[in-house]
């Protein structure tokens, strides 16, 4: 692949290999403290009555949040675990614990990624359109064996729909009954020191953005975004909203392009039209509602100055 060709577009996954591991490597190599491990029995695995109630909340909001995110065109299923830590970082009595095992920060965006994962099928068993490139790959595998994407796949091959059904509980179903056992042989890997370990994650990492599309400009790319990512770390900023916009940005310059040529030109195409007017003003309400207790915070910073 040339230049040419890589200019078309940045690969997501060497954005997101880039901005968030790349960057978490480089912030934990400029941490002098230990990094120990207690090698004990790993006992307790199964969630008490208290985790329980603390699952609760977060599942339910990050199932439906993937759920929504993952019919979405785009980086919808892959964003969802990002939106859903941000909600329970923002919905959570103790924020600080998040980044130290908060129980909240784990169950959401897990749940968001699973619904995330299986939501993706709609628009693809139903409408035929790939939500995400892991779905694009399913509609060039169905149209090598003679199957056509659309709402006629569930009558035409119920095998395959249902298949594919099942296949989604059986999958989480061997997930669980694979990593409880072996759960022992991921807190080994703990105590391998990270001056040894984080070069074979970047090697992990360069193996599997690299053989995506076989382009070595994908692995420029980590490294700029890496530092990208890591800059966005000593600034204490989100990275999840650069990925977001990644995304995002192409599909609405498309569709902003589209809608002009139907409206001839006329921005007021949005404002006029009922449907684009209301999700212009849930849009606006959800931007007041974000930006609200910021500013009621310095409010009451400046007040306690005065006094």
């Amino acid at each position: 692949m040339g230049i040419t060709e890589y200019a078309d577009g940045l690969n997501f996954v060497a954005v997101a290999v880039g901005v968030f591991g790349i960057a978490e490597i480089l912030r934990n190599l400029e941490s002098d403290r230990n990094r120990t491990v207690l090698m004990t029995k790993v006992s307790g695995l199964m969630p008490t009555r208290e985790d329980f109630r603390r699952l609760v909340g977060p599942v339910l909001r990050g199932t439906g949040i993937g759920s929504a995110l993952g019919i979405l065109p785009g980086g919808g299923a892959i964003l969802a675990s990002f939106a859903s830590y941000t909600v329970e970082k923002r919905m959570a009595k103790n924020p600080q614990e998040f980044g130290h095992g908060a129980i909240e920060g784990v169950a959401g965006p897990e749940s968001a990624n699973n619904a995330g994962a299986q939501t993706s099928f709609i628009p693809l068993l139903t409408l035929g359109i790939p939500a995400n490139p892991v779905m694009a790959l399913m509609v060039g595998a169905m149209i090598i064996q003679g199957i056509v994407p659309g709402p006629n796949v569930a009558t035409e091959q119920p095998a395959l729909f249902w298949g594919i059904i099942a296949s989604m509980w059986i999958g989480n179903l061997m997930l669980l009954v694979l990593n409880l056992p072996l759960i022992g042989l991921w807190v080994k890997l703990l105590t391998i020191p990270y001056y040894v370990l984080f070069p074979i994650i970047m090697a992990f990492c360069s193996i599997g953005v690299y053989s995506v599309n076989g382009n070595i400009y994908d692995l420029y790319a980590v490294a700029f975004f890496g530092l990208i990512g890591y800059a966005l770390v000593k600034l204490r900023c989100e990275p999840a909203p650069l990925l977001l916009g990644f995304v995002l940005g192409p599909l609405l310059e498309e569709n902003l392009r589209r809608a002009m040529i139907l409206s001839r030109g006329d921005p007021t195409t949005f404002i006029t039209r009922p449907i684009s007017a209301t999700l212009l003003l849930i849009a606006l309400a959800v931007l007041i509602v974000v930006f609200l207790p910021s500013v009621k915070k310095k409010r009451e910073e400046v007040f306690q100055e005065e006094d």
